[in-house]
């Protein structure tokens, strides 16, 4: 097939990213969000090129748009590919530019969602209204799905979709979205491209300690702060074991052949891993928070008044959980909780996995080594989760696919939440291309 990635493109791809974020789709959580004038901004561009756009609310102005583009194998799966609309919050006072200008200086782009993650959709909404352009055609079905809040539970965005129109993603066997693709640099000028093949569970917790209210003046055995208090420190103290998941696995094992060093991952207590670890360089961030389950107290309730002792006592942890951890987790906060505080799931959402052996991840794969012939694509497992979790529920097996190019001094994982977001203007070109060659031939 013919090269579709014109000038006319690479000017929309920097430019769809800017406009997209001067749109304010902050998201605060609690259902506190509005995707509404994203939402009607992507579904026109791809109207502008005759594709025909649908956009779903659960909520007012908790807006998603879906389009079907036909592709050219009649018996080939579909193949969706999603990013979500929503960014989380930014203070502007605390950035170089203005969170929400989409500033274009030195070379970069800035702003919320530069990387996370409006830079990819300006890059889908580019890359198909050029196959528009160029009579050009997809080998698979693609779905487009743009999706409400992602940030937050994605129940008014990819779990509202997944629950009442799945008829919508009928065919679709794969996904791809957001965490993968992006150049690593691992350090001596080696450039990794870790594609998304897992991501951990979601697990919030509530906690909850009762006890017997009274004077702060007044000896209290049953104190709901200090029985809280003793959890949470037992949960932060708490060191989790390691386990290697097959995802990781193979990402160590990838590693350890680029980095040029040995991995013996055949040891059961897998004693060697923190050596190897050491030995990987900057490149062991790519699996160090992956290595094993994990727990963080990040919330505190309780009280009213210094000189009162409250009856209850509240805490929040986030959790989250490797691809078959889920009943070591539970056991393991029954026992680091005790007798004295309950804690109960406030978000859940299950652990994946996708094989490395796929024909799919083999396409990403050569679409990154065709325009970054001495990069490195390798697997790796997500800390944290995306919406193939929600969509995961329909059968489609996700991958973390948004390609980046990223410079050695920015950082993907960085930046990404972070103050300053922003992404090189010729990143987001590098981008476009290596997606284009992937969901063509995908």
């Amino acid at each position: 097939m013919g090269e579709p990635i014109d000038a006319a493109a690479l000017e929309e791809v920097v430019r769809f990213t800017s406009e997209l974020i001067r749109i304010d789709t902050t998201n605060h959580g609690g259902g506190d969000g509005n995707e509404r004038e994203a939402a009607e901004y992507a579904a026109e561009r791809l109207a502008e090129v005759g594709i025909e756009a649908q956009i779903l609310e659960k909520a007012p102005n908790r807006s998603n748009v879906v389009a079907r583009i036909e592709g050219s194998d009649p018996d080939a799966d579909a193949l969706l590919v999603h990013g979500h609309l929503d960014v989380v919050p930014a203070e502007a006072a605390d950035w170089s530019v203005h969170p929400f200008s989409g500033e274009i200086r030195d070379g970069m782009l800035w702003g919320r969602g530069a990387i996370d993650m409006k830079s990819m959709n300006a890059m889908v909404l580019a890359t198909v209204r050029a196959w528009a352009r160029a009579g050009v055609k997809p080998r698979r079905p693609i779905v487009l799905a743009f999706t409400a809040d992602e940030e937050a539970s994605a129940e008014y965005g990819a779990g509202y979709l997944a629950e009442a129109h799945p008829d919508l993603f009928e065919g679709c066997t794969e996904g791809v979205s957001e965490s993968g693709g992006f150049t690593f640099h691992g350090g001596n000028g080696l450039r990794l491209y870790p594609i998304a093949a897992g991501e951990r569970g979601t697990a919030w917790l509530r906690l909850s300690a009762s006890g017997t209210a009274g004077h702060g003046s007044k000896a209290n055995p049953d104190n709901a702060v200090g029985k809280l208090a003793a959890a949470v420190a037992r949960i932060d103290a708490y060191e989790w074991p390691l386990r290697l998941t097959p995802t990781v696995r193979a990402a160590l094992t990838e590693l350890a052949v680029v980095c040029g060093v040995e991995a013996d991952l055949d040891d059961p207590e897998l004693r060697n891993i923190s050596g190897l670890l050491a030995k990987l360089g900057p490149a062991a961030q790519l699996v160090a928070s992956t290595l094993r389950n994990s727990a963080n107290p990040t919330v505190l309730r309780a009280g009213y008044k210094v000189n009162v002792i409250p009856e209850h006592a509240y805490a929040e942890v986030d959790g989250r959980v490797l691809p078959g951890g889920e009943a070591e987790f539970e056991a393991t906060m029954d026992a680091l909780c005790g007798p004295d505080v309950r804690w109960e799931y406030q978000h859940r959402t299950q652990p994946l996995a996708a094989p490395v052996d796929s024909p799919a991840f083999a396409a990403m794969r050569a679409a990154v080594r065709k325009f970054d012939p001495e990069g490195h694509p390798v697997p790796f497992c997500m800390s944290g989760g995306t919406d193939a979790k929600q969509f995961a529920q329909l059968g489609i097996t996700g991958y973390g696919f948004a390609p980046l190019g990223q410079t050695a001094e920015l950082g993907y994982g960085r930046l990404a939440h972070g103050v300053d977001e922003r992404v090189p203007v010729d990143g987001l070109h590098f981008g476009l291309r290596v997606l284009d060659d992937f969901l063509r031939n995908a």
